[in-house]
């Protein structure tokens, strides 16, 4: 049963984010503005919130519970992932804020259309259909988190528990749009950051220390070895690693250096970035090894609420009650954005195209609005299984947008000849193999991503040594901005 001081501190973070959303509804005059900001965010903003959207629930419950019940191997999940922000910051970042504001692009399907000068729509529209599905996925995953959190600290029935965080997440991102979600999220990341640091450092002696995490660890028969367990560790190592392929396809977080007030900002807010990535992905995993010495009974889905136990075990309920609202932060922070970007989907990329005349923007934006409860409902459909566990959704979706976008987004900015052919070639290819992948179940050899992203990038090869780039004004736009980033 949840404390009064519980309740209190989740009733002011629910008050301050609805009033954040209505601040932002009055502010709010285009499309633009509802789905990037109108290109205006400061580099704290834009680097904490693209953060936050990033690390969801899986960096305070998913992760965690997976080292809690597997171990250090899985600590190569949170290296990649590092090592993958670092190169989406440095490499895809600046191009990225470029690229889209030269050819007018506010989303990562028209960008796609623009880029290759696509005359049939398709681009555009698979991209859209694409980020719909895995982002109903991604989505649900942050309300079974929020369900989960829920369900340990009121006492409430599970179903009841994921409708609670779905409304209070749609009604801020109905009203205030990107810039909404973009500020919560900054104020999200800082509390997110407080929290992953704080709470694993103070709960560490409790925990007995390095002899107690040992001990437990040897009682649990968990190896305390960076090399996975089976008869390819080689095969393990890769497959974890390579959740940092995810980064150059996610279009929540590459929508924020779209966002982004000036190029020139992006140095500084690749430091922030980098710095709280750093920081977050190590303390995640401790929070997961000292739970193996404090709570050696959560086994299965239950494991993901190792973060929530600790606070209770160390913590006042006062300070106790601010530390499990950044885990509300972090699934909020994902959720929130995931929603904005499938509200761009159906209303930037498919709407406007089917509806084929001249719309307003205040039509638009109400258009916009709509996507967001759409998806937010089957979304809440999808989350209502509670044998669901947040990493599996997570680890799908992830990897969907990785395999299906990736290799196009770094062709994209770094290919001159490619073209919108090669593009779509990549693009199916890519998901088609991650999804058979999935569904044959080898994915528990190797993660989907890899295949998927591997197969996109050679569809992409060959269709390019099949068709090649002659329109002079791809190759000159592209030049272009290769100049502009060497000034």
């Amino acid at each position: 049963m949840t404390s009064i001081p519980e309740l209190v501190t989740f009733v002011v973070y629910f008050v301050f984010l609805l009033s954040v959303g209505w601040f932002f509804y009055k502010r709010t005059m285009n499309l633009e503005d509802y789905l990037i900001g109108g290109r205006r965010l400061g580099k704290w903003v834009t680097a904490l919130s693209a953060q936050a959207s990033d690390m969801s629930g899986w960096l305070l419950m998913g992760l965690p519970g997976a080292v809690l019940l597997m171990g250090t191997s899985q600590s190569w999940i949170a290296i990649g992932l590092f090592i993958g922000t670092v190169v989406n910051w440095l490499m895809i970042a600046p191009r990225l804020r470029v690229h889209t504001e030269k050819v007018g692009a506010i989303t990562l399907p028209s960008f796609f259309e623009k880029r290759f000068k696509d005359p049939t729509g398709a681009l555009r529209v698979l991209s859209a259909v694409i980020i719909l599905f895995f982002f109903t996925v991604y989505a649900s995953s942050g309300l079974v988190a929020a369900g989960r959190l829920f369900e340990a600290m009121f006492g409430v029935d599970f179903t009841l528990a994921v409708l609670i965080g779905g409304i209070i997440i749609v009604i801020y991102t109905f009203l205030g749009g990107f810039l909404a979600v973009s500020w919560t999220d900054f104020v999200q990341g800082l509390l997110m950051f407080l929290a992953v640091v704080l709470v694993p450092a103070v709960a560490f002696f409790s925990a007995g220390g390095v002899a107690g995490i040992r001990e437990a660890m040897a009682a649990a028969d968990i190896s305390g070895s960076l090399i996975p367990g089976g008869t390819l560790p080689l095969v393990g190592i890769i497959s974890t690693m390579a959740w940092g392929l995810g980064y150059f396809g996610q279009p929540h977080i590459l929508s924020r250096f779209m966002g982004i007030r000036s190029v020139k900002d992006l140095p500084g807010s690749t430091t922030i970035a980098i710095i709280w990535v750093g920081f977050s992905l190590t303390f995640a995993v401790f929070i997961g090894l000292i739970g193996i010495s404090l709570f050696p009974e959560l086994t299965g889905p239950a494991s993901e609420t190792v973060f929530i136990q600790m606070v209770r075990t160390v913590f006042s309920p006062w300070l106790g009650g601010i530390f499990l609202a950044a885990i509300l932060s972090a699934i909020m922070s994902t959720i929130d954005s995931q929603l904005l970007v499938s509200s761009s989907a159906l209303t930037e990329d498919l709407y406007k195209r089917v509806a084929g005349e001249e719309i307003s923007q205040s039509r638009l934006m109400w258009m916009g609005r709509l996507s967001v409860v759409i998806i937010a409902v089957i979304a809440l459909v999808l989350a209502l299984n509670p044998q669901n566990t947040v990493l599996g959704l997570v680890s799908y979706a992830w990897g969907g947008f990785g395999a299906a976008f990736g290799p196009i987004v770094i062709m994209a900015l770094l290919s001159r000849r490619t073209t919108w052919q090669s593009a779509l070639a990549g693009m199916l290819t890519g998901t088609i193999v991650l999804i058979v992948w999935e569904r044959l179940g080898l994915g528990a050899v190797m993660y989907e991503i890899v295949p998927g992203f591997i197969a996109n990038f050679i569809a992409m090869v060959i269709a390019n040594a099949l068709v090649r780039q002659e329109d002079e004004a791809i190759l000159t736009g592209f030049d272009e901005v290769e100049a502009a980033m060497s000034e």
